[in-house]
């Protein structure tokens, strides 16, 4: 297929699962004149329900679904017999639409040609990116919608010429297929082990996260003290004059983008490259005062929320973002459910919800706001094959106790017995699973003392005990409301 001019029509084009994704290609190429197929075994709209009935020697392409790993048995007899294999990103990226005549609006919102991509992908933070980045742009007048993994499909955004600039989330399924996305600027925002069940490596892992960096024409954002993601930074592909724009919580070095007695400074996008004071100058874009609202229970914002808006910062800077911009978006910022929400104090007990901690690296991060000894930390689920002993090693000074839920018990005995053996552990037997939530609750209300925090931040999967994290935080936010206070109070 000839990717450049991408004329569809009469394509024959194989969709790979049909959930939210699936479904957002499979309009697009249809409305393209694509003679379209869909695969999907747990769909009854899916044209075929088993690999063995695809003819992959009557197909020019095949759209991927973020659920289907390199290693299924069609997408590897694709890629077998040449067959192209790309995302729904990937499709959005070959398909962007012109801007509408925006004159007026915002401050790039006159610009011809598509609308311009800041991406992010990263272990842990994205959303929270993503949606700051949004409320960012959204504050500088621009129509920037935040799309992708965090739910709107992109190429439902990339065809919309009424759109100035889309703020993307990508996770690292998405971007394993795909090839050309050239963004405007990106970020990794740390990379830790997760889905090597999907990749197979690290190594894979990390290589799929690195994709975003690809092409940029303006700008890689990375943050300072990563020399994982700098050097995935080092050896990216990118346009000429791109930058490179690192982030730090001290102050930062010229060229970046900092902290300096708790105020936000651009040291990266402040002037003019020929200013012959540029080097000796900043300008601000914020206090940490403007997150203030984003504080936990003990009145601290967390250090990854701070590098969160540094990055969202940095991503809109790039896009020629005036400082004022950055400033109220980031005081208009609300995070989504199930992202370190405080539901509720109960006899001096915070009750905080991070169900979104489904991996080790985000329930360390979700700890570490936690002051020393006053977390009794709902842990446990779908281990997909993981260890917690850097975890629990590393977070064990935050424990007054521990109450398990899941499964997959195991690995999380052993890590406990080895690298906190003197903290009290509650396991809840898994056997009712309707009622597991409201039985760890009641657990850790019975562990806890005036002035700690239940934290419900699993480090798991939730799919063994519930249909998602928003299923398992919803069932923490009505086990709290079953303690005598409702819900959010």
């Amino acid at each position: 297929m000839d990717a450049a001019r991408l004329d569809l029509a009469g394509r024959r084009v194989l969709v790979a699962g049909l959930g939210l994704s699936g479904r957002a290609a499979t309009q697009a190429l249809t409305a393209r004149d694509a003679a379209v197929t869909t695969l999907d075994a747990r769909s009854e709209q899916a044209d075929l329900h088993d690999d063995s009935a695809v003819d992959l020697g009557a197909t020019d392409l095949v759209i991927a679904s973020p659920g289907w790993s390199p290693a299924s048995p069609v997408l590897a007899a694709a890629a077998a017999r040449g067959v192209p294999v790309w995302s729904e990103v990937e499709l959005a990226w070959r398909l962007r639409a012109d801007r509408a005549d925006r004159a007026g609006r915002g401050t790039a919102g006159a610009a011809a040609g598509p609308a311009p991509w800041l991406a992010i992908t990263g272990t842990n933070g994205k959303t929270t990116t993503v949606g700051m980045l949004a409320s960012i742009l959204t504050a500088a007048g621009l129509a920037a919608p935040a799309v992708g993994n965090v739910g709107t499909p992109v190429v439902e955004a990339a065809v919309d010429p009424e759109l100035d600039v889309l703020a993307v989330e990508l996770s690292s399924f998405q971007l394993h297929f795909t090839h050309t996305m050239a963004a405007h600027a990106a970020v990794v925002l740390n990379v830790a082990p997760d889905h090597l069940d999907w990749h197979g490596s690290l190594a894979a892992y990390t290589a799929a996260k690195a994709r975003i960096y690809e092409r940029v024409t303006v700008a890689c954002v990375y943050g300072a003290r990563d020399p994982l993601v700098e050097r995935l930074v080092r050896e990216a592909d990118v346009a000429d004059g791109a930058r490179a724009v690192g982030t730090t919580s001290g102050a930062p070095a010229a060229g970046q983008i900092g902290l300096v007695d708790g105020v936000i400074a651009d040291r990266a996008f402040h002037a003019p490259p020929d200013d012959p004071a540029r080097q000796r100058s900043a300008a601000e874009l914020g206090t940490l005062a403007d997150l203030a609202h984003l504080a936990g229970p003990d009145g601290r914002v967390a250090p990854h929320v701070v590098a969160d808006a540094l990055a969202a910062a940095a991503l809109a800077r790039a896009h020629g973002v005036p400082a004022a911009a950055v400033r109220e978006g980031l005081r208009a910022y609300r995070p989504g459910a199930h992202r370190t929400q405080l539901v509720a104090t109960v006899d001096g007990v915070a009750y905080v919800d991070d169900s979104k901690a489904t991996n080790a690296h985000a329930a360390a991060a979700a700890l570490g706001g936690v002051a020393a000894g006053t977390a009794v930390w709902i842990a446990g689920g779908l281990a997909k094959g993981n260890r917690f002993e850097d975890l629990v090693a590393d977070r064990v000074d935050r424990l007054r106790a521990v109450v398990l839920i899941g499964t997959d018990q195991r690995p999380w005995h052993e890590a406990l017995a080895r690298h906190a053996p003197a903290i009290p552990v509650v396991t809840i037997d898994p056997a009712d699973t309707g009622t597991v939530m409201s039985r760890a609750v009641t657990a850790a209300r019975r562990l806890a003392r005036p002035g700690d925090t239940v934290l419900l931040a699993p480090a798991c999967a939730s799919m063994d005990q519930f249909t998602s994290y928003a299923h398992r935080g919803t069932a923490f936010v009505d086990a709290v409301g079953g303690l005598g206070l409702p819900a959010g109070a």
